[in-house]
C-alpha cells in the first residue's frame, strides 16, 4: 500500500477509489457489468412464525424495497427473465447474479430449496446467486450444497446482522443473538462460498462510539462483502408504531456521512462495500427525509473522504 502522503489525492482502491467496492470486484471477475435479479421464493423467516419470536424485526417492511418484478406469485424462472429484461435494457448489463431477498431464503428443507436454486441457475446468463439469509438457518448440510455449486458459480451467502449488540438484536426482535451469527460464519469460512453481512447504524439507543466500533468489531471474522444502512422507518412496521407514538431522533444526512467515514476508516480493506447506505420508497418513508437521490448520497459520502483525506482501512488496526 502507500504512503499517506500519496494517496491524499486519490485513494488505493481500484480506480482511485476511497473504498473497496463491490462493484469493481465484479467487473474485474467477469469482465462485463453484472446486474442483481431480486426474486422472492415464498420464505417466511423463525421470528415471524413462532420458531424464534412473531412478528419478524420491528423495522422490516419488505415492500419497502422490493422490485415490481419480484413478485411471489410467479415462478422464479419468470422473476429471472423479467429482471434480465428489465436490466439489460435499463443498464445493459450482460451477466446476472439472482438474489433470493425477501425474508430468509434458507428456512427450508434443501428438498425444497434445491429446485428453487437450480431454477435461477438455469437462465444462460446468469452466473451465480446471492442468498439473503439468517444465522439460525444454516446448517452444515445446506453449507456442503453451497460449497459444491461454488465449485462453477459465484455463491455469496447474505447473513444479516444488523447490530453486534445483543442488547439491540434483542430490542428489534432479531431472534439470535451475536454469537449465532459469529458461528454461522465460521461454519462457512474456508468452503469457497463468499460471506455478506448488513449493518444497520442509527438505532436510537446505540451511541456513536458503540456504531463505529462495530467496523473493528467485524474486520477479523472473515467477512468478503458488507452492506450499510441507515436506519429508516418506514410505514406498516412495529418500529412505525414507536415512531409515531413518541418520536425519537434519526440520523441527518450530514451526521450520517461523517459517521460512515469513520465506520469506513477503522474497516478492514480487504472487505468489499456492496452498499453505503439505504434506500425506501417515499410512499413508504416515515423519516428521515434527507431530500437526496442515490448519487448524491454516494456522491457525498465519497466526497467526505477526499475532503478529509482518508480512505478504508486507513486506522484499521491491522494495517500494514
Amino acid at each position: 500500500m502507500r504512503s499517506d502522503s500519496e494517496q491524499q489525492a486519490t485513494g488505493p482502491f481500484a480506480g482511485g477509489a476511497r473504498y473497496n467496492s463491490y462493484g469493481a470486484f465484479l467487473k474485474e471477475k467477469f469482465g462485463a457489468r453484472v446486474g442483481k435479479i431480486v426474486v422472492d421464493a415464498g420464505f417466511t423467516c423463525p421470528n415471524r412464525d413462532g420458531t424464534a419470536g412473531f412478528g419478524g424485526c420491528i423495522y422490516c417492511n419488505n415492500d419497502s424495497f422490493r422490485p415490481a418484478t419480484a413478485r411471489r406469485s410467479d415462478p422464479v424462472s419468470r422473476q429471472v427473465a423479467e429482471g434480465v429484461a428489465y436490466l439489460q435494457q435499463r443498464y445493459r448489463a450482460r451477466k446476472f447474479i439472482v438474489y433470493f431477498q425477501p425474508f430468509s431464503n434458507t428456512y427450508a428443507s434443501l428438498e425444497r430449496l434445491i429446485p428453487l436454486y437450480e431454477e435461477a441457475l438455469d437462465h444462460p446468463d446468469v452466473v451465480g446467486l446471492a442468498v439473503g439469509t439468517r444465522p439460525d438457518c444454516i446448517d452444515e448440510a445446506k453449507i456442503t450444497w453451497f460449497e459444491n455449486l461454488a465449485r462453477t458459480r459465484l455463491v455469496i451467502l447474505e447473513y444479516g446482522l444488523e447490530s453486534t449488540s445483543d442488547k439491540t438484536l434483542s430490542l428489534i426482535n432479531r431472534g439470535h443473538d451475536y454469537g449465532c451469527w459469529l458461528r454461522a460464519v465460521r461454519l462457512t469460512r474456508g468452503r469457497g462460498v463468499y460471506i455478506s453481512a448488513h449493518l444497520i447504524l442509527g438505532f436510537p439507543w446505540e451511541c456513536r462510539e458503540e456504531m463505529v466500533s462495530m467496523a473493528q468489531e467485524v474486520s477479523d471474522v472473515g467477512l468478503d462483502f458488507l452492506k450499510l444502512h441507515h436506519l429508516h422507518v418506514v410505514r406498516h412496521t412495529e418500529l412505525a408504531r414507536r415512531f409515531l407514538a413518541d418520536p425519537f431522533t434519526l440520523l441527518d444526512y450530514e451526521s450520517y456521512v461523517e459517521l460512515v467515514v469513520d465506520f469506513l476508516e477503522l474497516l478492514n480493506p480487504a472487505i468489499r462495500l456492496e452498499r453505503l447506505f439505504g434506500l425506501a420508497s417515499e410512499e413508504h418513508l416515515l423519516g428521515p427525509h434527507w431530500g437526496k437521490t442515490k448519487a448524491e448520497v454516494q456522491r457525498g459520502i465519497e466526497q467526505a473522504l477526499l475532503r478529509r483525506g482518508t480512505w478504508q482501512g486507513r486506522r484499521y488496526p491491522g494495517r500494514s
